[in-house]
């Protein structure tokens, strides 16, 4: 764990508590290459030794294989998903959106090129705006046809899009609120969509600020954010400042009397209304 996905856990914890609700923990490992067994359960211990408490098993999403077909499968039978034979180089050309991603041209939504081999699916979005409103961000609007076009819902590696397990994760769990980070706000009308389509409830979205390096950059292992210190407290310090939460009186002397306080001074309504901010300087100190 790094900063930045310190801050995630802090304020995904305190409004879960602050309410009197539950905080689940879900293992995202569909990636299976570039994910790793003994890494995710060092980051579950690192969540341990700061004090966090999971309610219920942690979900492992490479265990749950079936579940994330079965909801492909109800797609492709009401043909609202298609399979294509794109790659990322033929896609290199397509405009770009207000995200930076590429907008699918539809180049498969009708058949696959002669001569191709279906690699993909693609959800068949329709030219309609979906929007909600985040308890932070306000209304947040998006025109999937125009803004993305036809998003994958399982690779060309036969590994599950993000978009399509995380919505059958959250109605599998009852996920009623989801709190994180604000780099994930252009991927929430995707989700809306698969949940509409796939008769899901919608959770409540809060995009909270994320944590940026000196050059511009989400903090994350790619950008070399330095890891958490074997000392929680100046951390959870540190998270709770980034999140304008107001501090004590005094300062806590544990982790145990950080988290008292912590769980009764949450306001969401008082976090930075922007979607990125600069990190603090790092705390040295040695790994957890």
């Amino acid at each position: 764990m790094h900063f930045g996905s310190l801050i995630a856990a802090l304020a995904s914890y305190c409004d879960a508590r602050a309410h009197g609700g539950e905080w689940l923990v879900r293992v995202e490992d569909l990636d299976e290459p570039r994910s790793s067994r003994v890494a995710a359960l060092r980051i579950l211990k690192q969540l341990a030794a700061y004090g966090f408490r999971c309610d219920g098993p942690v979900i492992w999403q490479s265990e749950r294989s079936e579940l994330y077909q079965a909801a492909l499968d109800r797609l492709v039978s009401t043909a609202l998903a298609f399979p294509c034979a794109c790659t990322r180089k033929g896609l290199e050309g397509a405009a770009l959106g207000a995200g930076g991603e590429r907008i699918y041209p539809g180049t498969c939504r009708n058949s696959v090129p002669p001569g191709r081999r279906a690699r993909a699916w693609r959800a068949a979005v329709s030219d309609e705006t979906l929007g909600f409103r985040d308890r932070l961000q306000g209304w947040y609007e998006q025109n999937l046809a125009r803004e993305v076009g036809d998003f994958v819902v399982k690779r060309a590696d036969d590994v599950f899009a993000y978009q399509l397990a995380v919505v059958v994760d959250d109605a599998d769990q009852g996920v009623t609120h989801v709190v994180r980070g604000s780099d994930l706000l252009a991927s929430t009308p995707r989700q809306i969509w698969l949940q509409q389509r796939l008769g899901l409830p919608a959770p409540i979205y809060l995009h909270h600020p994320i944590a940026i390096d000196a050059h511009g950059e989400k903090l994350s292992k790619q950008t070399a954010a330095p890891p958490l210190p074997v000392d929680p407290l100046p951390a959870l310090l540190q998270a709770w400042r980034f999140l304008d939460q107001p501090m004590p009186s005094s300062p806590p002397s544990s982790i145990d009397s950080f988290w008292h306080w912590a769980h009764r001074a949450w306001n969401a309504r008082v976090l930075p209304p922007v979607t990125m901010l600069p990190a603090p300087a790092p705390i040295v100190g040695a790994a957890v």
